[in-house]
């Protein structure tokens, strides 16, 4: 099979159920911002060492972003038997959540994203995953999602905030505070924290 097949030379693509959708429409915004979020994760992963638990975790994420591309690009009313993301896939990312930021002191302020490679890696991650998530807001403004694709990106981004923390953490590397420009303290922000992540 080539990899070329010709069929979206005029400018659209084929959903999972037969439909053509133009390449810039809404759905496939959302697609193709989930399949860089994925990339960025498989970047970060290259940045882990194989053996450790944490490169465990970021593949079977890559698993679920390729079954979340794939359930977003198949309209609800699709005949196609795809397996869509369900509520045990936001539950295991609530879980990692849990796990990862019991171990990391509590944010009392905005923190600089950088840090180790695979920290500043997954926090390049995680802005892409907060943009596939806009994306998909922004779809379902036209038809129909499976609701648990939006609640799954929605705490991603969460879990790759948090592991780029735990990485940096656990790699000796501290969390760089933002501070203001007139606020040498560095505490500027801290009761809005979390109610931006």
């Amino acid at each position: 099979m080539k990899i070329y097949t010709r069929t979206g030379d005029d400018g659209t693509t084929g959903l999972f159920g037969g439909n053509r959708v133009q390449k810039c429409h809404p759905r496939m915004d959302a697609i193709g911002t989930v399949d860089e979020t994925n990339a960025l994760i498989g970047a970060a992963l290259a940045l882990t060492p194989p053996a450790d638990a944490m490169a465990s975790l970021l593949l079977s994420i890559q698993h679920d972003l390729f079954a979340l591309g794939a359930d977003l690009a198949t309209p609800l009313s699709s005949r196609a038997s795809i397996s869509r993301v369900h509520h045990r896939h936001v539950a295991r990312l609530e879980t990692a959540i849990d796990t990862h930021e019991a171990v990391l002191p509590p944010l009392k302020n905005f923190i600089l994203p950088g840090g180790l490679p695979a920290a500043a890696m997954l926090h390049v991650a995680r802005t892409a995953c907060r943009r596939a998530e806009r994306a998909l807001v922004a779809a379902r403004e036209h038809e129909a999602f499976n609701d648990h694709a939006l609640q799954y990106l929605n705490r991603l981004s969460d879990l790759l905030f948090v592991l780029a923390r735990w990485i940096n953490q656990s790699g000796g590397m501290k969390d760089q505070a933002w501070i203001q420009a007139d606020d040498s303290s560095g505490q500027s922000g801290s009761d809005e924290v979390h109610t931006l992540l």
